[in-house]
This record gives structure tokens, sequence and C-alpha cells, in this order.
């Protein structure tokens, strides 16, 4: 079984030949050029967090949607392209993050905040877990990991393929004692996915991957840590609304 995340998959590896020495794809150098995403991704949600008042900050937010979809399939097609096209997706990401942020903290001050510090405190937790080895990245915890991201995601499609017909699946959205134990299921689901994001980074610098690699796979563990911010912030508004 693959990873949850699609854009960090062992396929990622596969038909690369060995770099030369020089050129190898390093875990110092993958932390870098995940730092360097990260910070651009808080540089386009700073700016479109203080233009989201106006209506600029709206556009910027569904351009920034739109834009970094196309760039994440671009960079998933084309990895050589990574060093490229990795830190303008993140920059996208960044304007539609900005934007939701605003959104959710004009209902709830301070959530954002919360949802931030969530994240980044599960993101040490589930890498202490994975060097420790208490979290064992086995073919059955990828087999798990994977049925569930895979259910996550049909269960998101369903959902936005029926709101084209005014309906809806209650539980994603309100706040109810159900719809609250599906959001801690998803959140625990995509953290998960960083313990395999790590496990194949870890694969790819023992196969001396290229070093454009570096740049797919902090790609690839910026969607999973987007994706867990995200899920954060939906369960934080839905406890805030009971």
């Amino acid at each position: 079984m693959n990873s949850g995340n699609p854009t960090l998959q062992p396929a990622a590896f596969e038909n690369l030949a060995p770099a030369a020495s020089g050129a190898r794809m390093t875990l110092s150098g993958t932390i870098l050029r995940s730092a360097t995403l990260l910070l651009l991704v808080i540089l386009g949600t700073t700016f479109t967090w203080q233009q989201y008042q106006t209506g600029l900050g709206q556009m910027l937010m569904i351009g920034g949607a739109i834009g970094g979809l196309i760039f994440a399939m671009i960079t998933i097609f084309k990895k050589t392209w990574a060093p490229v096209t990795a830190p303008i997706y993140a920059l996208l990401q960044g304007l539609f993050i900005g934007g939701i942020s605003a959104v959710y903290n004009a209902q709830s001050q301070g959530i954002v905040l919360q949802a931030v510090m969530l994240t980044f405190g599960t993101l040490a937790a589930m890498l202490l877990l994975y060097q420790t080895r208490i979290i064992r990245v086995n073919d059955t915890f990828r087999t798990v990991v994977f049925v569930a991201t895979a259910g996550v995601m049909v269960l998101y499609l369903v959902s936005f393929v029926m709101s084209f017909f005014g309906a809806s699946i209650p539980f994603l959205h309100d706040s109810s004692p159900l719809g609250i134990g599906v959001s801690v299921v998803i959140v625990i689901v995509a953290a998960l996915n960083l313990a395999m994001d790590f496990d194949l980074i870890e694969k790819g610098t023992e196969a001396a991957a290229p070093r454009y690699m570096e740049w797919y796979c902090a790609f690839g563990l910026m969607v999973t840590l987007i994706w867990l911010y995200l899920e954060i912030l939906r369960l934080l508004s839905k406890i805030n609304r009971r």
C-alpha cells in the first residue's frame, strides 16, 4: 500500500537513477526546502488576511485555490519542475489559506491561532513518534492509513457533487456529536499521513534520489500539513459552535 498523500507515493522514486554524490537528495536539504515552502505559505496567508475585508481579498482566496490546484497537478506529473512549481504552489495556497482563515476568525476570534498551534504541535509530536519508532510504518500501517485517507477523499468528493444539487452531508458541517467525532477521525488520519510522508522522505534519501526531489518531497509534506491545518480549523469551529 502507498502513502495516503498522493504526492508522496513510492512510485515517485521509481525509475530514478541514483544521482552523483554532489547532486543527491539529502534530509537536511529537504528540511530546508520545507522551511522555504512554509515561509511562502505564511507570506501568502498574511497578504490575503490583510486584504480580506476588501474585494481583492476574496479574489485572492479564489485565485489561490484554483492556482494552487493547477500547480499541484503540474508538480505531481512533472517532478523535475518542482524547484519552480513547488514555491509557486506554496504561495498560491497561502493566498487561499489566508482567506479561509479570515472567514473562520471572523466567526470565532482566536480560532486561527489555536489551529496553527495545534497543527505545529501535531507535526512535532508525529515527528517524535516516528523518530523514536513508537510509530512504525509497516505494511499494516500503510494499508490502514491508505484506506482511511481514500475514504475521506471519497466522502469529500460525494459532498462536493451533492452541493451542486443543493444537498449536503450534515455531519461534515454541523456541530453535532457525530459531526465533531467525524472531524476528530479525519484530523487523526491527516496526522498519520505525516508519518507516511516522513518514511517516504527517508526512503528517498536512502535511494540517493536526484536533488530536485528535495523540492518535490517538501511539496508533498506541505500538502499534508495544509490539509491537517484546515481539518483542525474545521474541528475547532464545530466545537466553538456548540
